[in-house]
């Protein structure tokens, strides 16, 4: 197998082993996928101010987040389907993260269940959508205290489903799908037959333990909820108690009203660009909400993060903390835990580099004095 020397390396590698409907799933956006453009492209225009003759021998990449001290200020954010990128494939994810002391959260539509993930061993956060059915959203709840997940993740940028073209081109069943899978023989080895059973976690209670990813489709478009708002959060606050972080802000007035509602913390998201086609990037979207709520509760973000030099410039631009999504999902899909935790590897030594040629040696230091205010940025 080809050595990655870096995530887009990854990107390759998923590309090449995951049935072509799985890697569209993971890799595309909605409608024309300005967004998900916007997102690598705007990160990767934010220009630092390198420094020079500072003291860089000893570089401290750590940080505090909800009471525990993390080796780096990123985790793993949830990604939908990622138990069938490789071999009970969260639970791999789950191993590597921790070995990295670095969170993971795992998503309400992964492909293992919360409770699988937790007996591995690694607990993970949670991240949880609303749906119609309350009882639903009770039960995954409890089993979240059940299992200690560290914090809960709600995600609010999902009241209707965006409209995903490749997804839909990439579909089909019968003798399609199973050419698609017959052209990847390694991966249907490894995670189609060794991997078994193959279901969607958390959601075997209500579309059963063998549903087919169609079921999981129909599932999402008949079951999230239009009429949530804001008086639904705080019912979920009422009902957890540990921290609880609401993903999917990218307007400082919701990043206010997150606050109010009882949020520890908040994650500027625009689902990867898999949502609102044309909305901001969170590069450009960042600073402001990161302005609005004035240090009240820590700013998480993720969007088009793909190198520890990309972490570095979110932190810049106001983040506390950095979740990665299709990095450590293509890593995964390439090589497993072991993707995961070489991936980790190379972001540390990214973010290394960068603080080292912009003179900070600790999280702290990394503010918006080290981001270039040229003409051409003016609007970060």
């Amino acid at each position: 197998m080809s050595k990655a020397a870096s995530v887009s390396d990854y990107r390759a590698l998923a590309r090449a082993r995951l049935p072509h409907f799985l890697f569209e799933y993971l890799d595309g956006g909605s409608y024309d996928e300005v967004t998900l453009k916007r997102n690598i492209e705007d990160l990767r225009s934010v220009a630092l101010r390198q420094r020079v003759l500072r003291d860089v021998s000893n570089i401290d990449l750590s940080t505090e987040l909800f009471g525990t001290r993390w080796a780096m200020p990123v985790g793993l954010g949830p990604v939908g389907l990622a138990g069938l990128y490789a071999r009970r494939g969260e639970v791999q994810a789950a191993r590597a993260s921790a070995a990295a002391n670095v969170p993971m959260a795992l998503s309400t539509v992964g492909g293992c269940s919360l409770r699988e993930v937790a007996g591995s061993g690694n607990v993970p956060w949670f991240q949880l959508y609303f749906v119609k059915d309350r009882g639903f959203v009770a039960t995954m709840i409890e089993t979240a205290k059940e299992v200690g997940s560290g914090a809960l993740i709600l995600t609010v940028d999902l009241a209707v489903p965006g409209s995903r073209y490749r997804d839909y081109r990439a579909a089909g069943g019968g003798l399609r799908r199973m050419a698609q899978l017959l052209a990847r023989p390694e991966w249907l080895w490894d995670v189609g037959v060794r991997g078994r059973p193959i279901s969607l976690g958390n959601l075997e209670p209500i579309v059963g333990k063998r549903a087919p990813l169609s079921d999981f489709q129909a599932w999402i478009h008949a079951n999230f909820d239009p009429s949530v708002s804001w008086k639904d959060v705080a019912w979920v606050r009422s009902q957890w108690k540990g921290p609880l972080i609401i993903k999917g802000i990218l307007d400082p007035e919701d990043a206010r009203a997150a606050t109010e509602s009882g949020a520890d913390g908040i994650v500027v998201s625009n689902h990867g660009g898999r949502q609102l086609d044309g909305a901001s990037s969170t590069a450009r979207a960042l600073p402001g909400v990161a302005d609005a709520i004035s240090g009240r509760v820590p700013v998480l973000v993720d969007g088009g993060v793909r190198s520890g030099l990309d972490v570095v410039r979110m932190l810049a631009l106001g983040a506390d903390f950095v979740l990665l999504g299709r990095a450590w999902a293509y890593a995964l899909a390439a090589r497993g835990g072991a993707g995961v935790a070489h991936a980790l590897q190379l972001i540390d030594a990214e973010m290394r580099v960068a603080m080292a040629l912009t003179g900070c040696t600790s999280i702290d230091e990394i503010g918006e004095e080290i981001v270039e205010r040229s003409r051409n940025q003016a609007t970060f």
